[in-house]
């Protein structure tokens, strides 16, 4: 056999071994004896590169070259689904259809993959291109990523010209170990997103690293005569051709007996139904949701029939012979009317939706989160869509799906790469872009109002508005302006008058008996927060100085401090800048070291001590309630942001919305305020908390 013929054969053997691990789940071979034949193609393609095959196995790793994802026009309709948010809906669609065409049809039901859409588009059976959904007329093409999916076909069974539909996504267990491996500041909050980040790598070798999947349910033939005449049929020949379709299908019809017909002839396996059981079948999957291997969000239903299909046609939005069934309404829906980007106080770039004005939780939403460009991405967000707003944490809103694409044909939404404050261009640091400018107005506004808030070194009088006042009147630029700023020239300006101005001296001057617990959190040194600096301090690190000189040894050895965050600590203290702001404050009074007085604070019986609570809502007499936080870890218990298996407590206030219900459905004891005070005993709590805020003069 010449090596031509050799290369060949191995070829075959192993895209047959791949489809039968990847595809059917039936391995042929063993690993070993894969990576061998393996080795051996790579062997000779080496020594005859002008002999690769485009479709060999070893074209599916990723190359270290960077991608720019051009756009690509869809030759196919790729449209969003009309949605369904309870089953009467689903089955009044199903009737109106049946009586509109005054026949007898069938229907399929799929489950709703919560992944990223994608278009695959196949010339002569060879795989030419991956697409993004995009805004159904343009998307982006990502081929070489999309290569390194081991369940897509480089090459059909079938020398045909196809464009195939399908779903990419990353199952639970993948997902956690893959999130596992990241930084703190690169993991994903669900599988969906850190698939939808790896389809966007811009090296496809980082792309072959994570092990995406994907499931494909809808074909389009460039030829009409080539078309199967029932959505079965598309699916039969899907999983002919190579290709990994849902086997967790489900067939409507009249009765039983003839859905049961219709799997049967088209090969495949699935639930059989009448029309009368609809409600069990929502029912069953609503509860098997939870047992999968991967995430669904609801359920989609179609026509069967084709010829059906084409006569009920499209909107410009969904195809009227679908719907999709969600198995949760989302909390509230609006238009994406813009795109502002904030600036935070490290230099961070936060991108927020702007939103035509709706109801969410006893307030008006105008403005949403989105996170980075990366999640703009995953979503394909573009200005004018119609979006679905949730809230995280019962508090910050965030644009979480796409409903429908807008009429204007905009296509996803991009950051400008410079600062919209400075212009400096923007740096990429993992998922976020940072405005690299130390000198950026925003960024010092920002800091000057962290370290002057509430939870920090409160300093009621110095609000964001009133900061930023002075900041352009050249009064505060530094943090350590904030103690030697000439306010009494204040007096005459702008309406303020001497009253106004010791009230800010006076808080000031308050602000400098805050325990250097509190001073040091609120330097804004990157991984040193409030709980950090408890730890520091405990692990006996309880003034600057011990802090300026130590190592990432001897931060290591502390017990919750890791090799990253003492890196981060050990290189923020070799900032000068830093160093001089230290400086200052210390010269102006503030706490640099823990003293005597502070040191006994901390003898307080540890009543809490093996519990781990979560806190929601609002409250009388914790405002904010981190100080109810502040409460529980001093008492040696512990503090969560999300309830899970191992919350033991739940401190529920008003307005506590999905936390309470997931602490119900796990168990957890539920606290409230009164109760909550009774537990801590000797606590005398404030009662003008509610009152007491940030203090703004313009």
């Amino acid at each position: 056999m010449d090596v031509r013929s050799e290369i060949k054969e191995l070829v075959k053997k192993l895209t047959d071994y791949q489809r039968a691990y990847y595809v059917d789940s039936k391995p042929l071979v063993s690993d070993m004896e894969y990576d061998r034949l393996y080795d051996e193609l790579v062997k000779l393609e080496r020594e005859n590169p002008d002999m690769v095959l485009p479709d060999s196995p070893t074209q599916r790793v990723g190359s270290d070259l960077t991608n720019d994802f051009p756009e690509f026009r869809h030759t196919i309709p790729v449209l969003s689904l009309d949605k369904a948010y309870s089953r009467d809906e689903v089955i009044s669609f199903m009737e109106k259809t049946i009586a509109r065409q005054k026949k007898d049809l069938s229907f399929v039901a799929e489950e709703k993959i919560d992944g990223i859409s994608m278009v695959l588009y196949y010339e002569k059976g060879l795989l030419v291109r991956g697409v993004t959904r995009g805004n159904g007329e343009v998307g982006n093409d990502v081929t070489g990523n999309i290569r390194t999916i081991g369940s897509i076909p480089l090459r059909l069974t079938e020398e045909i010209d196809i464009a195939v539909r399908g779903e990419v996504f990353l199952s639970k267990e993948s997902f956690l170990a893959v999130n596992s491996r990241l930084e703190d500041d690169k993991k994903a909050a669900n599988p969906r997103n850190l698939a939808a980040g790896t389809v966007r790598r811009q090296k496809s070798s980082e792309a072959s690293l994570v092990p995406l999947d994907i499931f494909c349910y809808e074909g389009f033939w460039s030829e009409s005569e080539e078309e199967p005449e029932s959505h079965l049929e598309i699916l039969s020949c899907l999983k002919r051709l190579g290709f990994k379709i849902n086997p967790h299908l489900a067939c409507f019809s009249e009765n039983k007996e003839e859905s049961r017909r219709m799997l049967s002839s088209a090969g495949l396996e699935g639930l059989a139904y009448s029309f009368s059981e609809m409600q069990d079948y929502i029912d069953y999957k609503t509860k098997e949701r939870r047992d999968l291997e991967y995430e669904i969000d609801g359920l989609v239903f179609k026509v069967n029939e084709i010829k059906v299909r084409n006569l009920l046609g499209y909107t410009e939005h969904h195809p009227r012979w679908a719907i999709a069934y969600k198995f949760e309404s989302p909390q509230a829906v609006s238009r994406l009317t813009g795109i502002s980007v904030q600036v935070g106080r490290t230099g961070r770039i936060t991108p927020v939706a702007e939103l035509e004005p709706v109801a969410l939780g006893g307030s008006t939403i105008r403005r949403a989160s989105l996170h980075n460009q990366e999640y703009i991405d995953s979503l394909e967000l573009a200005i004018g869509d119609t979006v679905s707003i949730v809230k995280r944490g019962d508090v910050i809103p965030q644009v979480e799906d796409v409903i429908e694409k807008n009429e204007s044909g905009n296509t996803t939404y991009k950051i400008d790469m410079h600062c919209p404050c400075c212009r400096s261009e923007l740096v990429k640091d993992g998922a976020h872009l940072f405005c690299p400018n130390p000198e950026c107005p925003e960024q010092a506004i920002g800091m000057l109002s962290f370290f002057a808030s509430r939870t920090q070194m409160d300093i009621e009088t110095l609000g964001p508005k009133t900061i930023k006042q002075f900041y352009e009147e050249g009064l505060l630029r530094k943090v350590e302006d904030i103690y030697s700023a000439p306010y009494a020239s204040l007096i005459g300006k702008k309406g303020i008058g001497e009253k106004t101005v010791n009230a800010i001296v006076e808080s000031v001057e308050q602000s400098k008996k805050q325990p250097f617990k509190v001073v040091l959190s609120s330097l804004g040194i990157n991984e040193i927060g409030k709980k950090s600096a408890e730890i520091l301090i405990s692990g006996g690190f309880d003034s600057i100085d011990k802090l300026e000189s130590a190592s990432v040894e001897d931060l290591m050895k502390i017990d919750g401090i890791g090799e990253k965050t003492a890196s981060i600590i050990v290189s923020s203290f070799k900032n000068q800048r830093l160093l001089e702001t230290v400086e200052k404050l210390r010269d102006a009074g503030l706490h640099f070291s823990v003293d005597e007085d502070e040191k006994g604070s901390d003898d307080v019986e540890q009543s809490l001590e093996g519990t781990l609570w979560c806190v929601t809502g609002s409250f009388e007499h914790f405002n904010p309630r981190s100080k109810a936080m502040d409460e529980i870890e001093k008492r040696g218990g512990r503090t969560g942001s999300s309830v899970t298996g191992k919350t033991t407590h739940l401190l529920a206030g008003k307005g506590a919305g999905s936390k309470l219900q997931e602490a119900m459905r796990l168990g957890v004891r539920i606290v409230d305020e009164e109760e909550f005070i009774s537990m801590l005993g000797s606590l005398e709590a404030e009662k003008d908390d509610q009152e007491k805020g940030q203090l703004e003069l313009f």
